[in-house]
Order: C-alpha cells, then sequence, then structure tokens
C-alpha cells in the first residue's frame, strides 16, 4: 500500500550536500580493493594470451611455481571443473556464452586469461606471473573491422527479442527519398573507447564451507551473485556479494569479467582468501569497451526542410563468443517526425573481448551520426539547424505509435539556444574569429535517452528513537545515490535528514536492478518511496494516530517498538501506454588554430528534460561529467589495436587520452521543467546518460562552423584539419 505524503520540510529539489562525502574525503569510503577479509590473504595476478586466436599448446609454469611465496599457478590443465549453467540478466549479451574462464584451451582474443599465479604478496605474484610462459598454435585472427564488416551479420534472435532488430521499416523510405528535393548521404565512423574509471576492477573471494563471500567493484551485487552462483553451480542464497562504494564505472561494472571468476576459483583451490585486481592495460582486455561502429545515414527532405525519408545503417563490433548489441539506431525512428523511415543493424564479429555498456550504449553512436547528417542537411537547404530541428519535431512516437509521456526537446532547443546565445551566430563558413586569430565555430546537436523503468524493492525500519534505516541492494558509482535515496526517505517519513541512514552495495538487501541506464532514481527511489511511506502509515496506525501530519519521531517514541515495511515498486499497466524518454539540446563553441589543427572547447550549453530533478547539485555535478566525458569522445579517446595480433597498443592513461581539467571550459547544463506523471512514483527520467549524448556532434558540427571541414569520424584530430 502506498499513501501520497507532504512534510512541511521538503528535501526532495534541494541542493543537499553528499551523506557520504566526509566518507570519501577521509578515506573512510571502502572500496573493493581495500577490504581485507583476514589473515591468509592471498594474491591473484592473471597471465594473459599472447596471440588473438588459436590454441594453447603448452603452459610453462615451473619457472614461477619455484619462486618464493607462490601458493598454486592455475591453468586450463589444473582449474576446478566448473558448470557454466546458464545465466544472461538484462544487460549481458542477448546471444553467444561468454568464455568458460581456464576450462580449456581455446583462446579467441588477445589478453584471455590463460593463467592465474595466486602467492602470499601482491609483489611476489607479480614477479612470478612474468615467468609463465605459454605456447601456441595461432589461427589466423579477425582483427580489421573492414574485414569483419564486410561479413557481418544480423542480431541472433536473443537480441532481436530484446527489441534490437535488424531491421526495421515503416512507409517506403526509397519511393520518398527519389522525390526528395533535398538529399544527404553520408558514412560516420566512431573509434573503439574503453572504460577508465579512477578504481581498477577488483575482487576478493573467500569460502566458508558452501558459502562464497566476496567483495567485489559491481554496479549490480544481484547480477554478480547470480552470475557466480551459476559459473559454480550452486544456489544464489549462498552467495554474499558486497559493493559500498565504486569509484567510477560508466557501465564497465554491470556485469560479471573474468577476474571475479578467477578469484572464487582460487579461493575455493587454496582454501584461503584470495584478491585479484587488473592493472589499467588489463582493463581494455579483460573488461568490455564501447565498440567501433560505422554508421551511413540518408536523408530526404522537401524546400522547407520537412524530413520526408531516413534510413540509418550501423555495424558495430562484438567478440567470435557473444553478440553484444545496443540501441544503436533507437533514436533515429521516432526522434524526428517522419512517415518513412528504415533501420538496419549489423555485428562484425572479431577477435576481441565482448563490448559492454558504456555511458549513453547505442544512442550515444547513433546520436552522432544523426544530428551530423541533420547539419549536413541543414547546409543542404540553406536553413539554420535549430530551425531545421524545429521544423521536424515530433509529436507522437511515431515507431511505437504511442504518444509520448512527456517531450520536451522544443524547449531544450530553445532554452539551451537563448542561453549560448545562437542567434549572434554568423552563419556563413569560417565567418567568426577571435582576437588571437583562432576560427571560431558554434555547433548543436539534439539528444534523447529512453526511460527504463525497471522493478525495485526496498525496506525501511524506523526505530523508537525517531531514526531510519531503509535499505536496497542498488549501487553508488559517484551519482549520489546514497544522498538521493535519504532526501526521498527523509521527506516521506517526515524525518530530518541526519536521523536518516540509507544503505546499498549488498546482496542480501532487498533486490534491485542495475544501477545504470539512468534508472536508479527511477526504480529504486520509488521503491524508497513506496516502502517508507507504508512505514509512516503503519507507524501512525499503530499508534492511533488520526493526523497525516503527526510527527513519526514523536508518534514513534510513544509506540516504543520499531516498525517495518519492504516494497516493491513495479511499472503502471499505464506507463505502457506511452513512449518514455528524456530529451536535451547541446550547443558547443570550438575555437580552432588554423595552422595547427588545435580544437578547444571553450563553453558548452546543454538543456535537459529530465523529469524531476532530485537533487539539483547532484544533478549538475552528473551533467558536467557526461559533458567531459562527450568532449572526450569527441576529440581525444580513441583505443588503437594492432591488426598483427590483436594487442591493445595504447593501454595506458599515459597513451589513451581522456580530458583533464586544461581541456574544459565553462560547461553549463540547464534543467528544463517536467513534470511527468507517468514514468514512475516520483516522476523522474534521469540525467546520467543523456548529459554525454549528443555532446560529440555539436563539437563536430562546430567545427564545420570554422573550418568549412566536415568531420565524420571520431575523434577528431588535429592532423584531420591541416
Amino acid at each position: 500500500m502506498t499513501t501520497t505524503v507532504t512534510r512541511a520540510t521538503s528535501y526532495i529539489g534541494q541542493p543537499v550536500s553528499r551523506v557520504d562525502g566526509y566518507a570519501k574525503v577521509t578515506g573512510k569510503a571502502t572500496y573493493a580493493a581495500e577490504f581485507d577479509p583476514g589473515p591468509g590473504l592471498a594474491y591473484g595476478v592473471v597471465v594473459g594470451s599472447a596471440i588473438a586466436n588459436g590454441r594453447i599448446t603448452a603452459v610453462h609454469t615451473a619457472a614461477a611455481e619455484s619462486t618464493p611465496g607462490v601458493i598454486e599457478v592455475l591453468t586450463h590443465h589444473n582449474a576446478p571443473r566448473l558448470p557454466y549453467h546458464p545465466s544472461r540478466s538484462l544487460i549481458d549479451a542477448q546471444d553467444g556464452e561468454p568464455i568458460h574462464v581456464l576450462q580449456d584451451d581455446r583462446i579467441l582474443h588477445h589478453g584471455q586469461a590463460i593463467a592465474l599465479v595466486v602467492a602470499d604478496t601482491f609483489e611476489n605474484a607479480v614477479h612470478a606471473a612474468t615467468l609463465v610462459q605459454a605456447s601456441y598454435a595461432e589461427e589466423p585472427a579477425a582483427t580489421s573491422f573492414e574485414d569483419a564488416a564486410a561479413h557481418a551479420v544480423a542480431p541472433g534472435p536473443g537480441n532481436q527479442q530484446f527489441g534490437l532488430p535488424a531491421d526495421t521499416r515503416r512507409g517506403d523510405p526509397d519511393a520518398a527519398l527519389r522525390t526528395a528535393q533535398a538529399k544527404v548521404d553520408s558514412t560516420y565512423v566512431i573509434a573503439r573507447e574503453d572504460h577508465n574509471p579512477i578504481e581498477l576492477m577488483a575482487t576478493t573471494a573467500a569460502w566458508d564451507g558452501g558459502t562464497l563471500r566476496l567483495w567485489a567493484k559491481t554496479q549490480w551485487v544481484g547480477n554478480t551473485r547470480t552470475s557466480i552462483a551459476a559459473t559454480f553451480g550452486i544456489p544464489p542464497e549462498n552467495v554474499e556479494v558486497i559493493s559500498p562504494f565504486v569509484g567510477g564505472a560508466f557501465g564497465s561494472a554491470l556485469n560479471m569479467w573474468p577476474h571475479t571468476v578467477l578469484a572464487a576459483m582460487a579461493a575455493q583451490r587454496v582454501d584461503r582468501p584470495v584478491k585479484v585486481m587488473l592493472t589499467r592495460r588489463q582493463m581494455f582486455e579483460l573488461t568490455g569497451f564501447r565498440p567501433h561502429t560505422a554508421q551511413r545515414v540518408v536523408l530526404g527532405a522537401d524546400r522547407s526542410g520537412t524530413l520526408v525519408s531516413i534510413q540509418h545503417e550501423g555495424t558495430a563490433v562484438t567478440s567470435m563468443y557473444e553478440q553484444y548489441a545496443e540501441n544503436l539506431l533507437g533514436p533515429t525512428r521516432f526522434l524526428y517526425r517522419c512517415e518513412n523511415v528504415a533501420t538496419r543493424y549489423r555485428l562484425a564479429e572479431m577477435n576481441v573481448n565482448t563490448p559492454c555498456s558504456m555511458r549513453g550504449p547505442g544512442e550515444i553512436s547513433g546520436i552522432f551520426a544523426l544530428e551530423s547528417a541533420m547539419d549536413e542537411l541543414a547546409e543542404v537547404l540553406d536553413i539554420d539547424p535549430v530551425e531545421l530541428r524545429l521544423r521536424n519535431d515530433a509529436d507522437r512516437d511515431l515507431d511505437r505509435n504511442l504518444p509520448f509521456s512527456s517531450r520536451s526537446l522544443r524547449e531544450c532547443l530553445i532554452t539551451a539556444g537563448e542561453r549560448f546565445g545562437w542567434s549572434s551566430r554568423d552563419p556563413r563558413i569560417g565567418s567568426m574569429r577571435d582576437e588571437q586569430g583562432r576560427l571560431i565555430g558554434y555547433g548543436c546537436s539534439s539528444a534523447t535517452y529512453p526511460v527504463y523503468n525497471f522493478p525495485a524493492q526496498a525496506r525501511a525500519v524506523v526505530h523508537p528513537d525517531g531514526s531510519a534505516l531503509v535499505t536496497s541492494a542498488t549501487s553508488d558509482m559517484g551519482p549520489g545515490t546514497y544522498t538521493s535515496m535519504t532526501q526521498v526517505a527523509a521527506e516521506t517519513l517526515g524525518l530530518p535528514l541526519e536521523r536518516v541512514r540509507f544503505e546499498l552495495g549488498d546482496a542480501s538487501l532487498p533486490q534491485a536492478p542495475p544501477h545504470g541506464g539512468s534508472a536508479t532514481m527511477g526504480g529504486v527511489g520509488s521503491a524508497v518511496y513506496a516502502a517508507c511511506a507504508e512505514a509512516r502509515r503503519q507507524a501512525l496506525e499503530q499508534a492511533g494516530e488520526t493526523s497525516g501530519d503527526a510527527d513519526l519521531a514523536e508518534v514513534m517514541g510513544r509506540l516504543g517498538h520499531s516498525v517495518e515495511a519492504t516494497e516493491e515498486y513495479r511499472p503502471s499497466e499505464e506507463s505502457g501506454q506511452y513512449s518514455m524518454h528524456a530529451f536535451g539540446a547541446i550547443f558547443a563553441e570550438v575555437r580552432v588554430d588554423p595552422d595547427l589543427g588545435l580544437v578547444r572547447v571553450p563553453r558548452v550549453v546543454s538543456a535537459f528534460g529530465g523529469g524531476r530533478i532530485v537533487n539539483p547539485k547532484m544533478a549538475h555535478s552528473q551533467a558536467v561529467g557526461g559533458m567531459v566525458m562527450g568532449i572526450g569522445m569527441a576529440l581525444l579517446e580513441h583505443t588503437v589495436v594492432d591488426p598483427r595480433d590483436g594487442h591493445v597498443v595504447n593501454g595506458s592513461l599515459a597513451d589513451y587520452l581522456v580530458p583533464v581539467n586544461a581541456d574544459i571550459g565553462v560547461l553549463d547544463p540547464i534543467f528544463v521543467e517536467e513534470d511527468d506523471p507517468y514514468v514512475n512514483l516520483l516522476g523522474t527520467k534521469g540525467i546520467g546518460e543523456i548529459a554525454s549524448i549528443g555532446v560529440a556532434p555539436a563539437i563536430a558540427n562546430a567545427i564545420y562552423h570554422a573550418t568549412g571541414s566536415r568531420m565524420r569520424s571520431l575523434p577528431i584530430t588535429p592532423e584531420m584539419l591541416l
């Protein structure tokens, strides 16, 4: 039962500082690699394959085994045989099967785990790992995207059932294109990007009889629990997963990666706790990444700029053993009003590890191609780029034939454009310069991201002293989950913020969906609201209190015992009658040195329709972080793979470039007001993903305005502009 609670003191919507901030700045927040399970802790170091495809003919471990401090060297020869029962969550690849770690001699990508050295100290394990050698029967590897794309395949049935179709069509795009008065036909390429959060991937595993405890970096303790249970063939209730703090992840910690299996395997084998932490280089080969994509967009419009045909094709990298697919083409099917739309999605199978979600997965890549093409169409038509988007704004989702629960794209474009000063833009290419002679360019882009509505549970316990403990098995990788949930709980209960404590990051707590997809506030927040509302209702009822505005702390003092309520939030049936998305608009200014090709981004203004904003201070921080990530995508990030053996050439933060403070100018996010009663109990949409979507095309479009060079490949480097 859920009741509406209105308190005199409102915490929702207030810029509350992080309740966990003190723990983080004083070092009291404990991350995965910092947990110490007690005496006997051993350390595992992964040894990776030196080839991309083939078989292991021999693994030479004698030198490592004779090194002081080495406890065990696990290979496919002596590793325990694991059942690997089927287990696939909504964030896993929907077709194929993950690599069964150390279960056979097959190699499918460079860096694949071929051994784990376990020693009494980390230093001894690192040294011994350098002594492990392997021989291979190497086979030809698919390391060229162009070659793999020539034989690309349609997503399998699992992906298509999951809403990632190979082909879609409405109307007659071909016939409409033939009669179009203005056309654009361009190809866009986005380089592979790898996750580089501050915190490296780590897992500590300890067995107690048949019970396994994991201290792991994860965005979804529930998925880690079910995945490891299926891998080892044990009941999920025999697995404990602890992850109270996550030092950045952006999607990389949603999946369970091989190092977690190795830690659990080794701990069972040596009968003592084992800690495994990946190196920065191993993060490039043993966890996922944003896949390299190539896209073709064909647009047709009449003279007024009305779209009459949209055709969007995309090919993305996946591994040889799993089909990772993402919503690359989804936005194209509904973002603008057009009766004739066709999309085609294919996967290029290569000898790489499986890609994974990376902030704005699919949408961020697809929007780059679509919004770049829209800018090209505006140039052909000689129409202002913002005006072209406004003329094609949609009032209904034509792909699903549903009304939008709310849609503020028009308001975002107008609001951000006014704040940016778009009207002062001289539309002539290369017409604007600063006092240093640098070319100035203005560019814009639309953005959108779906509202994911996942079920979630939460428990609220109110004590006689007027304090409350609220729990849910969600995560906090940085957006402020501890704080926002405390705000919702405190306001709903009617208690002071400091009297409410929120706990997360433990798989034994009420179940929660993945901490990703900008869905945590909507699902877990709604569950917290429901549990707190029910706990308050029960307390007032048991105390015989008839006033809905009664002081709960006073009531609990009279009651003399704790009150507990566990509630589950599930999307309403009514929500299925609407198309639910967040929308945004991004405006970027660039300054380009015409002699050196150097691009600087002095300012970016964005407006987002993200539903109800629970904490504007943290939302601002989220938006700024997303915009920084978008700048990195546009100008810097690019994973280079050596085609000879498939190894990552720039697998370090010295060589894989990400934005630093000196790269960032003024970032100015705006949140437009939205009242959407259909998305969830709180009316939130989330802004974590959409904050990065659209930044790259806005920058690319600005570079064109400044230089006349149309950049259709990311990242945009100086040599491309010379």
